[in-house]
């Protein structure tokens, strides 16, 4: 799956800012749309940091259920 479609699909059920420290590692912070929950991932690499976006997504969906 493209970064664009997991992307769309991670809007849906949340708020995303990125950001980028010192060291260029991109921070993705998410948050909840329903609970305002919020969880950040750091990794050097964009498609990286999109991979584990869409596994939590997947888990708080799953978790949901």
């Amino acid at each position: 799956m493209k970064n664009t479609t997991k992307l769309k699909l991670i809007l849906q059920l949340f708020t995303v800012t990125f950001d980028m420290d010192e060291d260029e590692n991109l921070q993705m912070t998410l948050t909840d749309k329903r609970n305002g929950l919020k969880h950040t991932l750091i990794h050097s690499n964009y498609t990286a940091v999109m991979r584990m976006a869409y596994v939590y997504m997947n888990k708080q969906m799953k978790n949901s259920i």
